[in-house]
């Protein structure tokens, strides 16, 4: 019979092997819920840029899609529970912490096409229970405006691409004043949440992107006296001129690239 010394040290590593077995499938799980997230924004923009006569009927319908894509995430989560029990979610939050943010961050981009305002905290809460109302893990504040702020980027995309709609110079102009909005609140909660510092200089890089965009075509707007919607058209075959030249299609792989690379953090 082992020495009860030898038994302490074999209740030890049984512990430690656990928490790294448990650590590695939460990193695994996270991963899924990142790209899943991912794939759901860019399902988003995909929609919302389909030809349309009713923008708004159009912005229900990406929101809509993009719920039911979430429900796969949501599915995850369930099954997530019961390794994050008690203390365990606080040990393993890192892990956890990554996608999550990302879910929060499409969940926020569909909630905003479909409502024109930022999603809540309880909102999200809603999303992370059961059918008995029973919350997977705790929703940390952190988590939230971390996950929010990364909204911004995507709102940054959603104005500018579809600017050379008709009706975009008035959206581009709203997601700008939204943006400018959450930029200021989040402000003042940087000094207590640990990354939001940076991700705020993100938002100013996105909500600088959007008014030069908007005062841009402001300033060629004043230049002529036309009526808007010959207005919209001009600016939609200036994009679309300087599209067929390839140089937008460039651009515009270059973003994915990166974005690639932005939505897969070194977990």
């Amino acid at each position: 019979m082992a020495s009860p010394l030898i038994q302490l040290f074999d209740h030890f590593r049984e512990d430690l092997d656990d928490y790294n077995d448990r650590r590695e499938r939460l990193i695994k799980a996270s991963r899924d819920v990142t790209n899943i997230s991912k794939k759901t924004i860019f399902l988003l923009h995909r929609i919302v840029m389909e030809e349309s006569t009713d923008d708004h009927a159009l912005a229900k319908h990406a929101a809509m899609r993009a719920r039911e894509k979430l429900h796969e995430v949501q599915d995850m989560y369930a099954g997530m529970k019961h390794e994050l029990e008690g203390d365990r979610f606080w040990r393993h939050q890192r892990q956890v912490s990554p996608g999550l943010q990302e879910y929060i961050e499409a969940l926020s981009f569909a909630h905003y096409l479909d409502h024109g305002n930022l999603i809540t905290f309880e909102q999200v809460e809603e999303t992370l229970r059961d059918s008995n109302g029973v919350l997977y893990f705790p929703l940390v504040v952190s988590d939230y405006l971390l996950g929010l702020s990364d909204l911004t980027g995507e709102l940054m995309r959603f104005a500018i691409s579809g600017i050379a709609r008709r009706g975009g110079r008035a959206k581009a102009n709203q997601v700008c004043a939204f943006v400018r909005s959450c930029k200021s609140d989040f402000e003042r909660m940087t000094p207590y949440i640990r990354e939001l510092s940076k991700k705020q200089a993100i938002t100013t890089q996105s909500l600088e992107k959007i008014e030069d965009a908007a005062y841009a075509i402001a300033v060629r707007g004043s230049e002529y006296d036309l009526p808007q919607d010959m207005l919209d058209d001009i600016v939609t075959q200036t994009i679309s001129t300087f599209g067929s030249h390839g140089d937008m299609k460039g651009r515009s792989r270059r973003r994915d690239d990166e974005t690639d690379d932005e939505y897969h953090p070194d977990l």
